[in-house]
């Protein structure tokens, strides 16, 4: 039976990851780390029997540990919690489902002690990369990729010996405003970017989606994983969101992965791997899809993807000002306090204005996310 800790079990990824566990049967659970849904967490505790648990606020912390005092449970908050679930003793797989640069220090954690990384928080790579590939590798540690884009290149690599990718594929819906200039998005409502076309994801990552912003993050996080260069992974918008994505290797051919829009099949395959199994839900019928379509980004009025492409040429503490911006941005956005087009704005004003640091430290990236959240807080 295989056993594994998954951070962030109340989110979208964590839900579905454990729907998974319900489902097949023979996977444990044997830690569960959550930000401050304490009642999904209790019952998801009571249904999956995890031996250690931990939540983000520490008072909710207390409140969880008086609700479950029936039970065998060692309850942990903050930091010191999302350690100890990636460093639980008897998981043989982390699943990181939590967002943000918070992620770093517990994905470090597991690895040193030698856990399969099955990843969903493409902010460890985004801004950590450099430390967590050679970490990885180091500690032979196998890196699988959960977001949809990343599990299809994955496989779509699988048995390519040493042929040479020539270029990454990597697909994009295009959101909720794909083909809208940029002056239309002007008074654009949290509650139209909130639509997202294809996916069910969190209110974040959806509000990613529509700048393409999580496809400029993807980029990043795939040069990391798949070692290719940037001038490597083209953006391809396929509304349709059946191709999740493909490789061109050198001799011209296009190897692609499809399947329907449902983000259980990346996790699944992720928990098995390199076994496949039967999973419920619909299955992709050719028959029923007409046709499939693909267009270029269009980075004039969604500057989000040529930003992070400048981020990753410049490396550094680049992509953590981009991740920092945005993260401070897209909150601000959803609590009405700033524009649709703002995000993007901000961003590149923080990339301007934010010192370059050429190799940072988890420290330093982690000083660099509080210096643009100061420079957010006092510009905007």
């Amino acid at each position: 039976m295989k056993k594994i800790a998954i951070l962030g079990s109340t989110g979208s990824i964590g839900t579905q990851t454990l729907e998974i566990v319900r489902e097949q049967g023979d996977i444990q659970v044997t830690a569960l780390a959550a930000g401050s849904n304490i009642r999904l967490l209790e019952q998801q505790i009571r249904e999956f029997h995890p031996k250690v648990v931990s939540v983000w606020d520490e008072e909710k912390a207390k409140a969880l540990k008086e609700n479950i005092r029936d039970l065998d449970v060692t309850v942990f908050g903050g930091m010191d919690g999302l350690l100890a679930v990636a460093a639980e003793k008897s998981a043989e797989i982390l699943v990181t489902a939590i967002v943000g640069m918070v992620g770093i220090r517990p994905t470090i954690a597991a690895i040193r002690e030698g856990k399969t990384i099955a990843l969903a928080n493409k902010e460890t790579l985004v801004t950590a990369g450099h430390i967590i590939m050679p970490l990885a590798k180091e500690y032979h540690v196998p890196i699988l990729p959960v977001d949809s884009e990343h599990s299809a290149i994955f496989q779509c690599l699988l048995g390519r010996g040493n042929n040479r990718v020539h270029k990454i594929l990597l697909t994009a819906s295009g959101g909720p405003f794909r083909g809208k200039k940029r002056e239309e998005l002007q008074n654009v409502r949290v509650e139209d970017a909130l639509k997202h076309p294809n996916w069910e994801m969190g209110k974040k990552i959806t509000i990613d989606s529509s700048t393409l912003v999580n496809k400029g993050l993807e980029v990043m996080e795939a040069k990391w994983l798949f070692d290719v260069d940037l001038e490597q992974i083209q953006v391809v918008v396929h509304p349709q969101s059946v191709i999740h994505s493909a490789v061109e290797y050198e001799d011209g051919a296009v190897i692609a992965q499809l399947g329907t829009p449902d983000m259980r099949l990346p996790i699944q395959f992720a928990l098995y791997y390199p076994e496949r199994r039967n999973l419920s839900g619909e299955k992709l019928d050719l028959f029923q899809l007409g046709s499939l379509t693909f267009e270029k980004p269009d980075t004039h009025a969604f500057p989000g993807l040529a930003l992070a492409y400048d981020a990753m040429k410049r490396g550094g503490n680049i992509p953590t000002v981009f991740n920092a911006a945005n993260e401070k941005a897209v909150a601000m956005f959803l609590e009405r306090k700033i524009s649709y087009p703002m995000i993007t704005e901000i961003i590149e004003e923080c990339m301007k204005k934010i010192e370059f640091v050429q190799n940072p430290s988890v420290e330093q990236i982690l000083e660099t996310e509080a210096f643009a959240y100061e420079l957010i807080e006092s510009r905007w």
